[in-house]
């Protein structure tokens, strides 16, 4: 999900760098392409998944 919003932002930022789209000093190409650096490394992270980020222990055997 994370990755999905990271692809969004990207893309933003994309046109508005090539429209040259001005929407105020908050809102730029670069501010978009932080936060979708950052919500790609979340994603790196494992935060976002729908995984449980907890195993069993190896050492414990498997239920047969």
């Amino acid at each position: 999900m994370v990755a999905v919003i990271a692809a969004v932002l990207f893309a933003l930022a994309l046109l508005i760098d090539l429209a040259g789209i001005s929407l105020g000093s908050v809102l730029t190409p670069t501010n978009l392409l932080t936060a979708g650096l950052l919500c790609v490394a979340l994603h790196l992270a494992g935060i976002g998944t729908n995984r449980p980020t907890w195993r069993r222990p190896a050492w414990r055997g498997r239920r047969r």
